[in-house]
């Protein structure tokens, strides 16, 4: 049984025309070397004294990690992008709520079965992604190591969105489950419309760290919010239940400003998403009550097992969505490649994050992911060379630290500054822009 955690952490040019059906995202097909065999591993040894602690400054030997940077995990995000295209050429904010609410649940769907722990980011690290065939470009920088804060901006390339934001993922672990709780705020600005949409993703858990076979659960509730008109999309994401009937499953409403609901939501992260309107929706629930009666309940057992040693049973995830007659298809999860297992689980779209391609060095800045030398290695299924170059950098950037903090030095990041967020005034990481404009002659040497 493989044993680790997860560090939480998932276009055409004419949208109106081609965006309305996800396109094949990449020609990358498979990694250099299959996944390293975690099985003669154990986390506990490292684990055992950190229940109810916060793990962000724990140390985990690389056998646990999958072969990209938290920033490029961040980057998955726009793996379905052509939801947020589909959005800005929809008429109606309710329709353009239903694409962006598929857009926030599509953007963790990558984390399903995905429980290698991705390389913390050194601090200045930064990624970049243009994809000029879904119509985006991208860029992140780690503007924090303590605490460990990822500030990202991406941009349509007909300048029909932006989509900005902070993430601060805060990881618990709970003596057989580590627990990732996300901060910051996700803003999505829809230009055409003059509209701001701003939400936080749910809380991601994984099972059975210890002992069992890992399961993945993301729970909690996700408000979108229309800053321009009042709609709300309210979001459930269940948490599994005693018998695991809710495990994956999202339901939810969007509201007008007036809180009246217009349109119900429901679906799997892992699968699907739909939606009805709200008269159909609770005319077929109140069919589906009159029917309960009929059926004799089964008694719920209310006591929990305590933590202990013995593992989590693994829910059996219900394969289909029950779709309710009348509904509408507003996103499906993409199929990953057959030797998906044998790559961290990894999604088409994901494979390709740290291919460097031939000139691709002479336009990044030396801080890009692509060029970290341990992830590299670990790509290759060099796990000696990636361990050694995890400890060089991680001894490098507290030397750097070091000489800082002789200087009395304050770190300056490079392509994002601290401030608030536009919309809900909280505290964020703006994008100072000119990343593209390529002068990166002052980035500093962190590899």
């Amino acid at each position: 049984t493989q044993q680790m955690f997860v560090f939480f952490s998932a276009l055409p040019h004419s949208c109106c025309v081609l965006s309305l059906l996800p396109p094949d995202t990449s020609s990358v097909t498979s990694l250099p070397a299959p996944m390293f065999s975690r099985s003669d591993f154990s986390v506990w040894t490292i684990l055992k004294k950190c229940v109810g602690l916060e793990l962000s400054k724990i140390t985990m030997p690389i056998a646990f990690n999958e072969p990209l940077s938290f920033l490029q995990r961040i980057t998955e995000y726009m793996e379905h992008v052509y939801l947020i295209h589909r959005a800005s050429c929809q008429p109606q904010p309710l329709e353009r709520m239903q694409s962006v609410a598929a857009f926030a649940v599509s953007a963790v769907a990558s984390q399903w079965e995905r429980t290698g722990k991705p390389f913390n980011p050194l601090l200045g690290e930064t990624y970049e992604l243009i994809r000029e065939d879904l119509g985006f470009r991208f860029i992140s920088e780690q503007v924090s190591h303590h605490p460990p804060i990822s500030a990202f901006h991406s941009e349509g390339l007909n300048h029909d969105f932006l989509f900005h934001g902070s993430i601060y993922p805060k990881l618990k672990f709970w003596g057989k489950s580590v627990e990732a709780e996300p901060r910051g705020t996700i803003t999505l600005e829809l230009l055409k419309h003059n509209e701001a949409y701003t939400w936080t993703n749910p809380t991601c858990c994984v099972h059975n760290v210890i002992i069992g076979q890992l399961w993945i659960e993301q729970y909690g509730m996700v408000e979108i919010l229309n800053h321009r008109t009042g709609h709300k999309c309210v979001l459930h994401f269940k948490p599994c239940g005693l018998f695991g009937k809710e495990l994956h499953r999202v339901e939810g409403h969007i509201q007008d400003k007036n809180k009246k609901k217009l349109f119900m939501i429901y679906g799997k992260w892992t699968e699907c998403l739909w939606g009805i309107d709200h008269a159909s929706y609770e005319s077929f629930k109140k069919q589906e009550r009159r029917g309960d009666h009929l059926r004799k309940a089964k008694p719920e057992d209310s006591s929990r097992k305590a933590e202990s040693d013995v593992a989590d049973d693994v829910p059996v995830a219900q394969e289909t969505v029950q779709v309710i007659p009348g509904s509408k298809l507003l996103w499906r999860i993409n199929t990953r490649p057959p030797n998906s297992a044998q790559m961290y689980n990894f999604t088409s779209f994901t494979v390709s994050l740290n291919e460097l391609e031939t000139g691709m060095e002479k336009t990044l800045p030396p801080t890009d992911c692509r060029l970290r030398p341990d992830i590299r290695g670990m790509e290759n299924g060099d796990m000696d060379l990636a361990s050694q170059e995890k400890e060089r950098l991680e001894e490098k950037q507290r030397e750097a630290r070091r000489e800082r903090a002789k200087e009395a030095a304050e770190w300056q990041t490079r392509w994002f500054y601290p401030g608030n967020n536009p919309y809900t005034g909280t505290p964020d990481w703006l994008y100072a822009g000119d990343y593209f404009e390529r002068n990166f002659s002052d980035c500093p040497d962190i590899y």
